[in-house]
């Protein structure tokens, strides 16, 4: 079976709601992306047969073991990751960035130096700088041209030195949509002696997220972006990960990965994590048999898994290129974002705009009324809302597809937006 998109929405039974005999639109995927049924029964399943703690001897404990190391498993094929246990699960990104930065900045000395840059959600800056805080450290940021919204990496070059020992990038920016090059910016810091944390919460709905072909140092997301419930995951290099000091109780286990997962974990959360990383899996072997020939040394899930990636972001292009072109006809608008048709495989199919006359707040109230749901604002990107001088205006409007999006709604979208503008 080739890709359908009839069948792909049949598996999402959020798409199929209306609200006064209205259907809903999604296209606020960019904060939190609608599930699938699967991932519906296996947290149904998780809490009505395996609700209990871990490590007991009763059937319930076990049982809920087994969840999470299956879930664990799974996030390593996702991840591509060498070892399960390096995978930690937490509430979420931000959660596990701020907590484990606490155990980074330990390592560190006055005066050694981060970079940070001017694109990322708040939650892959701020928690770096309060670590850059506490310790005493010096901040280097990487700037995006404003023209082409992405980065000239010669400029990371002239940010590196012999005491720079963190560089934090995103995989995709939540703003502008731009897919950065985190596997180059890796290796050039891993030449300067750095290590680096890539925030992926953007980039894995959409593109494959190999730690191993990134060369990263840390990856973290949120499988609540990639169709999965409110979850957080923390990729992490063993041999860096043995040298942080764990902030836990003391009754916890010292071992990986448990010595970094806080308090009981959300174990439905985590089995609907195992269903979200299936679903991509699924997509794999049913309708991207011919994505799979470019991963000829993957195999079983995780050969799937990245199939279906791929099989998926080629629709998604599409949805991008007639998004931006209707776009492209309204007076007064701008995108804040790569539009190049032939530059579509640099970005993600979440879009900005702002409008010479009309405020975004009120844009995005407008299509709400019409149930068709978009964001407003700076969406936690400071840096690069205040960048692009949006800031203080009240930031953009923020359309964000994915491939459960028909072009039938693209076209539903840009109409509703003619007759508001």
């Amino acid at each position: 079976m080739s890709f359908d998109p009839g069948v792909i929405r049949a598996q999402f039974p959020a798409l199929s709601i209306e609200d006064r005999g209205r259907p809903r639109y999604y296209f606020d995927n960019p904060a939190g992306t609608q599930v699938s049924q699967r991932v519906v029964d296996a947290m149904s399943h998780c809490l009505v047969n395996t609700n209990a703690n871990l490590g007991g001897p009763f059937e319930t404990s076990m049982r809920a073991d087994q969840v999470v190391a299956d879930a664990r498993v799974a996030m390593a094929d996702f991840l591509n990751a060498p070892e399960a246990d390096e995978i930690i699960f937490g509430q979420n990104m931000t959660t596990l960035t701020l907590h484990l930065s606490r155990s980074i900045g330990r390592l560190f000395k006055p005066g050694d130096e981060i970079v940070l840059t001017r694109m990322d959600h708040d939650a892959n800056v701020h928690p770096w700088l309060l670590m850059a805080r506490d310790f005493d450290l010096t901040v280097r940021w990487l700037p995006f041209n404003l023209e082409t919204f992405e980065f000239d990496l010669a400029d990371l070059d002239n940010l590196l030195s012999e005491r720079t020992r963190l560089v934090c990038v995103g995989g995709a920016s939540n703003l502008l949509g731009t897919l950065n090059d985190v596997a180059e910016i890796s290796r050039r810091s891993r030449a300067s002696g750095a290590w680096t944390f890539v925030d992926a919460v953007q980039s894995a709905p959409h593109v494959a997220s190999d730690v191993q072909e990134i060369g990263c140092d840390f990856l973290v997301c949120s499988a609540y972006k990639f169709f999965g419930p409110h979850q957080g995951i923390l990729w992490g290099r063993r041999e860096i990960l043995e040298q942080l000091e764990p902030y836990k109780v003391r009754p916890a286990p010292d071992e990986l990965p448990w010595c970094f997962e806080t308090g009981t974990q959300s174990h439905e959360g985590i089995a609907g994590v195992e269903a979200a990383v299936e679903y991509f899996a699924w997509v794999g072997e049913i309708m991207a048999t011919d994505w799979g020939e470019p991963h000829p040394g993957f195999s079983g899930r995780r050969k799937n898994v990245r199939a279906g990636i791929d099989c998926l972001f080629d629709y998604e292009r599409g949805l991008s290129k007639r998004l931006l072109s209707g776009l492209a006809t309204f007076p007064h608008l701008k995108v804040h974002g790569i539009t190049a048709t032939d530059a579509l495989d640099r970005r993600v199919p979440t879009v900005s705009f702002t409008h010479g006359k009309l405020a975004s707040e009120t844009i995005a109230k407008l299509l709400a009324k019409q149930n068709i749901f978009v964001w407003s604002g700076h969406n936690y990107a400071v840096e690069a809302a205040r960048a692009l001088g949006i800031y203080d205006s009240g930031g953009a409007v923020r359309v964000g597809p994915v491939h459960y999006n028909s072009m039938a709604e693209i076209e539903h979208f840009l109409d509703a937006l003619d007759g508001i503008l």
